[in-house]
């Protein structure tokens, strides 16, 4: 990781003396620190409006024509400078009532001269240090943000190469369907039936994962969702196999989310739970606890189990758990694609497993 101090700080000093403006950039004066110096309101505002890099300013307080209250109130009304901290220099009461007006401008900290050469030395350089953890902290964002623009665009042109074959094939079920020879066979017709409302079912995730990635995240609207009832249709839809038992512990709430990403999350983890379940007698349970603020929603089976060397990486993006076959196919693109999901909505999700007897996945999930 780069060092703090390699990185260039730039301070804006404001003040009507010239001789405080020299001697506060001597206090402060170190290596890849840059000073802007202003001698009137006036003159501050538009440094800062012009200087997109500015971390700190330190304002005098009494300054003839616009004083440091009225200077702080505009800077802190423009959206352009509104984020940038300000340190009032005063040489005026240290009464409370004082203070807490300078802090209701936007003040971040005062400084009282004369200055104490030692305390405002560290002080800058804690803001020093904030400035450049909070511009780590936008740049991680900014690349999460990029990284889920791509998996959105990836997931846009992975349905929509899914379409059109599958169009196809639901077209060539239906005419086989209408076959009488097929419609003869009982049992035959029966699994084109099956196979039919599996096409249709896919037809319609396809639909929705098209949907999802042409709209914004603010453009899914929060709703009522009956959670148990959409659970229930999903296992439904999900067609386990004969040998594969799904319940449904309790009766699970009704809350205020958007719909489609809390199904998101349980389709990839019950379909999980039935595609690597290694047992004559499956079993997968489903269900929810309460805390303050979260639902802690669980999706239980008794497969093969998670080793506790792969239990922190699966979340990670094409990370997978090791296969002992080699058989597995997994991208390890969804169950990252879940914690996003998960941690959008303010909780998080993790997991309790026993290789040979099975694995609990529990997520919270804000109310």
């Amino acid at each position: 990781m780069e060092k703090l101090n390699s990185r260039v700080f730039t301070i804006l000093l404001v003040d009507d003396r010239e001789e405080n403006l020299i001697s506060l950039q001597e206090i402060l004066d170190e290596p890849d620190r840059k000073f802007l110096k202003a001698r009137s309101g006036n003159e501050a505002l538009k440094l800062a409006l012009k200087n997109d890099d500015i971390g700190l300013i330190l304002l005098d307080v009494q300054m003839p024509e616009m004083d440091g209250f009225e200077v702080a109130d505009l800077l802190k009304s423009n959206a352009k400078t509104r984020n940038i901290s300000i340190v009032f220099v005063t040489a005026i009461s240290k009464e409370e009532a004082y203070v807490l007006k300078g802090y209701e401008y936007g003040a971040v900290d005062y400084l009282h001269k004369p200055l104490d050469i030692n305390v405002t030395r560290a002080k800058v350089k804690v803001f020093e240090q904030l400035y450049f953890y909070q511009q780590e902290l936008r740049n991680i964002i900014d690349q999460k943000n990029k990284i889920n623009k791509q998996l959105e665009r990836f997931m846009y042109i992975v349905a929509h190469d899914l379409k059109s074959p599958l169009v196809g094939i639901a077209g060539l079920l239906e005419i086989i369907q209408s076959d009488p020879r097929v419609a003869a066979i009982n049992e035959l017709n029966a699994y084109f039936q099956l196979m039919s409302k599996a096409s249709s079912h896919l037809r319609g995730m396809i639909s929705s994962i098209l949907d999802y990635s042409r709209k914004a995240d603010i453009e899914q609207n929060d709703e009522q969702v009956d959670v148990h009832e959409m659970v229930t249709q999903l296992v439904h839809l999900l067609f386990p196999p004969a040998h594969i038992t799904i319940s449904i512990d309790g009766r699970l709430p009704v809350l205020i989310t958007k719909k489609f990403k809390l199904q998101q999350v349980f389709q990839n983890l019950i379909s999980n739970a039935i595609k690597y379940n290694d047992k004559p007698q499956g079993q997968i349970t489903i269900g929810c606890t309460e805390e303050d603020e979260h639902y802690v929603f669980y999706v239980q089976d008794n497969g093969p189990g998670i080793g506790e060397q792969d239990r922190g990486r699966i979340f990670s993006l094409f990370e997978t758990a090791a296969s002992k076959d080699g058989g597995d196919d997994s991208t390890g693109v969804g169950l990252n694609i879940i914690k996003m999901l998960v941690e959008e909505q303010g909780g998080n999700i993790t997991v309790d497993s026993v290789p040979g007897e099975g694995s609990r996945f529990h997520f919270r999930w804000s109310k």
